[in-house]
C-alpha cells in the first residue's frame, strides 16, 4: 500500500499562515512493496490543478493568492503498481501586500531612560461588542517589544516571548490567531507588553532601548459577521493604556514580578498616543517557528534548605515553572532558578552573573495558578520562599521553539544513549526563537560560533529549516558592508566586532556558509543557497583580506592577524587561559578559510556559476598550502602540537598524499599521550572522531568516544549531566565547581550545546547514515563497528520518508535491517567488505565479523561513579 507519509507547507503540517505568494509544498512517501517508483502526483487547490513533475516538493506557481484567506490543498499520488493515495492539508494567507489601517500605539508620557534595566509593563485595552452573529474572527497583531494577548479573561493563542526576536530594525514577525470562539456580545482584549530584546536590557552589559526607546503595538482584529459584513477593530488613539497592571516588573534575564491583587479594576487607564517608528522595518507573517511549552516536569524531589524548599525536576533545561497556590492576601513567595546546587543543598546561582533568574508573586486570597509569561530561564532546581510547600504546588515546563523530531540514535552503550539524550537537551533548551548559548545567565545571545559548529547535529535530530531561514535572514540584514558577520545574530547590543570595519572571526563567522550547507545537505532545497550565496561569498572575501592584510607573497593566505580579535581554539581544556586559546588562531582561522572556500566552490558549482567555483576552489587550496608549509614540516607533522591543529586539516582534506597519514598518526598519538582525553577547543570537537576513523585510527576514536576521564563526553555523563556543558571540567571528581583566575572563571554553563557535536558521529559513524547527495536522493549506510558497542539503531526523517539502519553483533555475527525510503537509493557497505545497492523498502543483510572488528572492550554503566548534583 502507497502512503503520503508527510505533506507540508511552508515546512508546516498544520497551522501555517503565510505572506509568501509562492508557497512551497512538500512531501514524502512510505509503501510496503520494495522498489515502488511514483509515476504521477497532482496538487489540487481549489479549482486549480497542477500535475508535478518533480518529486518531494513543489513551489506554487498557480492563480495569486488572496490576502487573508483560507485554502485546502490535496495531493494525490500513483504508483508504477496502481496504488494510489492522497493527503490534504489547509493553509492561510497573511496580510500579504495589504497596508495595515492599525497604528503603533503606547503611553506617548511614558519617558523611559533608565539604564541596565527594563521598562514598566504597559497594558494596551480595547472593549468593543458584537452585535451580530460572528463567522470569523482573526487577530494579527505585533509588537516592538514582547507581548502577550487576553480576550475575555483568557490567553490568546499558545505561544510564548512574542513576536520572536528578530533584527527588528530590518525584520519585525507578526502573529495570527483565530478568536473566533473567544469572542461574546460584550469584549475585552487587553494587550501586556514587556520591553523584550527590543527595548529591555539584554547581552551581559545590560543595553536597554537598542531598538526604540520604549515598547509599543500594533494589532488588527478582523470580523467577519454571518450577514456577510465585516468590522475591523484596529489600534489608533481610542485605545487606552495602563502601567500599574498586576507585572510589575518583566526582564529576560531577572524574571517577573507578579501582584495577582491587581485586576483590570485596580488599573488607572488613559488614552493611548499613536507611535513612529524611529524606523522602516518588514513585516511579515511569522515565518520562524512559535516558541511553546512541551514537556512537563513533575519535581523528583522536594526537600528544605534553611527557609527554602529546593524543588529537583531531574533534567536540566530552559522553561517555567507553573505554580498552584492556596494563598492569602499579600503574602510574597519568591521562586529562584539555578542549574547545580551547592554542597550545602542550596541553590548555586554564582554562575548566574548579573541574572537574577527569580520570580516574585504577591498573592491574592484563595486558589490562584500563575506562570511567567516575558521571560524564560535555564534551570534544573527551583527554591521556594515564602509559603509551606503543603499550599503550593511547583511544576515546570520546558519553553523551546516548536521544532519537531527528525531523527533519533541509540546503542547498546547506556551512557551514550544517555550523552545522546544531554545532546537533545542542550539544543531544545538553547533553540528559543534563536540559537542561543546557553538558557540562565545574563547571555541567551544567538553566538554564530555554536551553532556553526553544531548544524550537522542539530539537522539529524530536528526538523530545522524554518527555524534556521529564519535566523540566516537577520545574519544577512547585519552583515558588515564589507563582509564581516558579527559574532551574534541578532547583535542586538553587542559591539564586538559590529564597531570594525571589515573584521571577520574564523569560525564564528563561518555560520554564514556552514548553516545554509547543512541545512541544504538535510532537506536538497538549493533556495537556501541561493538565498545566501551572496552573504557567503561577501563573508570569505573578507576572510581572504584579513588573511593577506600586512602579509606579501605565500604568507597572504596564512590568516595570522590580531588574535585577540579571534577565539582561536575556544575553552581547549589543554591549556588554561583563554589568551592561549586565541593565540592558536593562526591554526583556526587558515583551516577555516580553506574549508570555507572550498565550500563555497561546491555551493558555487551547484548554482551553476562556474567561474566562482575555479576562484573559491583555488583559495582553498593556496590556504591550505600555507598551513602546510608554514606550520608543518612538509611531511604532516606540526611545528606545535595540538589536537585541533592536526584535525582541522586532516578532515578538511587540507593534506596531500602521505602528508594527510602521517598527520592522523601523529594525532593518534598525540591522542594516546592524553589517555584518549579531548584537547579539542570548539573548532575542533565536532571533527576530531571523524579525523581519527576515516583514517585508520578507530580504536583511538572509540576509546575517546567512551572514555569517562575528565575531559571527556562520557565524563559529563558519568558526574550526572543532562544536557552538554560548556567547559567540561564544569564540575570536579567530587561535584564541586571549579572557580580559575583565567578571567573567565564565571564562563561556566551547563547547558551549552556546542561539544554536542560529536552527534553527528554518532548518527554517520555509528549508526552509519550519511547523505551522498543533498536531501539523502542517495545515501551509503556504513556503519564503524568499535567501543565495546554490540548494537545501534539510527533514524533520520528526510524529504524521501524515513532512513532506518539497525544492526547488532552476536557472537561472530553482524546483522542489520535498512529501510529505504521510496525515490530514494542507499549503498550499504558491511563489515565483511561487501557493497549492495538498495532500493526503496526493508532489506536485511547478515555477514561474518573478522577478528578485532572493535566489538570487545567495557563501558561504565550510568550508575558506576555517579557525582554531583546533576
Amino acid at each position: 500500500m502507497l502512503q503520503i507519509k508527510k505533506f507540508t507547507v511552508e515546512e508546516l503540517d498544520r497551522g501555517c499562515v503565510t505572506d509568501n505568494e509562492n508557497p512551497v509544498f512538500a512531501w514524502n512517501y512510505d509503501s510496503d512493496r520494495n522498489g515502488t517508483t511514483i509515476v504521477s502526483r497532482k496538487l489540487v487547490i481549489g479549482d486549480y490543478e497542477k500535475e508535478i513533475l518533480s518529486d518531494g516538493s513543489y513551489t506554487y506557481d498557480g492563480p495569486e493568492l488572496s490576502s487573508m484567506r483560507e485554502y485546502s490543498a490535496k495531493l494525490i499520488a500513483e504508483a508504477d503498481n496502481g496504488d494510489m493515495a492522497e493527503k490534504s492539508i489547509s493553509f492561510a494567507t497573511g496580510k500579504m501586500h495589504d497596508p495595515w489601517s492599525g497604528q503603533f500605539i503606547t503611553d506617548g508620557e511614558y519617558v523611559f531612560k533608565e539604564k541596565k534595566i527594563s521598562p514598566k509593563v504597559m497594558v494596551f485595552r480595547k472593549k468593543f461588542a458584537t452585535d451580530k452573529k460572528v463567522s470569523k474572527a482573526v487577530i494579527y497583531s505585533t509588537a516592538i517589544g514582547m507581548y502577550r494577548l487576553d480576550l475575555n479573561g483568557s490567553k490568546v493563542g499558545e505561544d510564548f516571548l512574542t513576536p520572536g526576536f528578530t533584527s527588528y530594525k530590518t525584520n519585525l514577525q507578526y502573529q495570527t490567531y483565530d478568536v473566533t470562539d473567544m469572542l461574546k456580545e460584550t469584549n475585552t482584549l487587553l494587550a501586556t507588553l514587556s520591553g523584550g530584546w527590543a527595548v529591555g536590557s539584554f547581552v551581559f552589559s545590560r543595553v536597554n532601548r537598542v531598538t526604540a526607546d520604549k515598547q509599543s503595538f500594533l494589532c488588527e482584529l478582523h470580523i467577519l459577521f454571518e450577514d456577510g459584513t465585516k468590522e475591523v477593530i484596529a489600534t489608533d488613539a481610542s485605545w487606552e493604556v495602563a502601567l500599574g497592571g498586576p507585572v510589575l516588573s518583566a526582564d529576560i534575564y531577572d524574571g517577573e514580578e507578579y501582584d495577582a491583587r491587581i485586576g483590570e479594576g485596580e488599573m488607572s487607564f488613559k488614552k493611548a498616543s499613536v507611535y513612529d517608528l524611529p524606523f522602516t522595518t518588514n513585516i511579515k507573517a511569522q515565518y520562524g517557528l512559535p516558541v511553546r511549552e512541551h514537556e512537563t516536569f513533575e519535581a523528583v524531589s522536594i526537600r528544605t534548605a534553611g527557609d527554602e524548599i529546593i524543588y529537583d525536576f531531574g533534567q536540566n533545561f530552559a522553561g517555567l515553572v507553573h505554580l498552584e497556590i492556596d494563598g492569602n492576601k499579600g503574602e510574597e513567595i519568591e521562586v529562584k532558578h539555578a542549574e547545580v546546587l551547592h554542597p550545602d543543598g542550596r541553590l548555586n546561582t554564582d554562575f548566574l552573573r548579573s541574572a537574577k533568574a527569580r520570580i516574585r508573586y504577591i498573592c491574592k486570597d484563595g486558589h490562584q495558578e500563575y506562570c511567567p509569561s516575558f521571560t524564560y530561564m535555564g534551570f534544573r532546581y527551583v527554591s521556594v520562599k515564602g509559603i509551606s510547600a503543603d499550599r503550593i504546588k511547583v511544576t515546570a515546563r520546558a519553553l523551546y521553539s516548536d521544532v519537531k523530531d527528525n531523527g533519533s540514535f541509540t546503542c547498546s552503550n547506556e551512557m551514550i544513549n544517555r550523552l545522546q539524550e544531554n545532546i537533545r537537551w542542550g539544543a531544545k533548551s538553547n533553540f528559543v526563537d534563536i540559537p542561543t548559548d546557553c538558557p540562565q545567565r545574563d547571555e541567551r545571545m544567538g553566538w554564530t560560533g555554536d551553532i556553526a559548529l553544531f548544524a550537522n547535529t542539530a539537522v539529524y535530530n530536528y526538523d530545522c529549516g524554518r527555524f534556521l531561514k529564519k535566523w540566516l535572514k537577520d545574519m544577512r540584514a547585519e552583515q558588515r558592508a564589507t563582509g564581516g558577520i558579527p559574532n551574534t545574530i541578532p547583535s542586538q547590543g553587542y559591539g564586538f566586532p559590529v564597531t570594525m570595519p571589515v573584521i571577520a572571526v574564523d569560525f564564528w563567522g563561518d555560520a554564514s556558509v556552514l548553516v545554509p550547507y547543512a541545512q541544504y545537505m538535510a532537506d536538497g532545497d538549493e533556495k537556501i543557497l541561493i538565498d545566501n550565496y551572496e552573504m557567503m561569498k561577501k563573508y570569505v572575501n573578507a576572510c581572504r583580506f584579513w588573511a593577506g592584510f600586512l602579509s606579501f607573497g605565500k604568507r597572504r593566505h596564512l590568516w595570522n592577524t590580531m588574535s585577540v580579535l579571534h577565539f582561536g581554539d575556544w575553552v581547549a581544556p589543554d591549556v588554561p587561559k583563554m589568551s592561549q586559546w586565541q593565540k592558536r588562531s593562526k591554526w583556526t582561522a587558515t583551516a577555516s578559510l580553506s574549508n570555507t572556500s572550498s565550500l563555497l566552490s561546491e555551493i558555487a558549482g551547484i548554482l551553476g556559476k562556474s567561474e566562482d567555483e575555479a576562484l573559491y576552489k583555488k583559495v582553498s587550496e593556496n590556504a591550505a598550502d600555507a598551513y602546510r608549509k608554514y606550520l608543518t614540516d612538509g611531511n604532516g607533522k606540526l611545528k606545535e602540537e595540538f589536537q585541533t591543529a592536526y584535525v582541522l586539516p586532516i578532515y578538511f582534506g587540507m593534506f596531500k598524499g602521505k602528508e594527510k597519514a602521517n598527520a592522523a598518526n601523529n594525532l593518534a598519538e598525540l591522542v594516546r599521550k592524553n589517555d584518549y582525553k579531548i584537547g579539542t577547543g570548539f573548532p575542533g570537537t565536532p571533527y576530531i572522531l571523524f579525523a581519527l576513523a576515516d583514517n585508520g585510527h578507530e580504536d583511538e576514536a572509540f576509546n575517546m568516544l567512551t572514555n569517562t576521564q575528565c575531559p571527556s563526553w562520557l565524563y559529563e555523563v558519568k558526574m550526572g549531566a543532562t544536557t552538554i556543558w560548556e567547559r567540561w571540567d564544569g564540575l570536579d571528581e567530587s561535584g564541586n565547581c571549579p572557580i580559575g583566575d583565567d578571567g573567565t572563571e564565571t564562563m561556566i554553563s551547563y547547558n551549552h550545546y556546542a561539544s554536542g557535536a560529536v552527534g553527528d558521529f554518532l548518527y554517520r559513524r555509528v549508526a552509519g547514515i550519511e547523505a551522498v547527495t543533498a536531501g539523502y536522493k542517495s545515501f551509503k549506510i556504513k556503519p564503524i563497528i568499535g567501543g565495546g558497542i554490540t548494537s545501534a539503531s539510527g533514524k533520520v526523517d528526510t524529504p524521501y520518508g524515513e532512513i532506518d539502519s539497525t544492526w547488532k553483533v552476536s557472537g561472530d555475527v553482524f546483522s542489520i535491517e535498512v529501510h529505504v525510503p521510496v525515490g530514494s537509493t542507499c549503498q550499504l557497505f558491511l563489515p565483511d567488505g561487501s557493497i549492495h545497492s538498495l532500493e526503496n523498502g526493508h532489506h536485511t543483510f547478515t555477514c561474518k565479523m573478522s577478528p578485532g572488528d572493535g566489538v570487545s572492550g567495557s563501558f561504565l554503566s550510568p550508575r558506576d561513579g555517579v557525582k554531583g548534583s546533576f
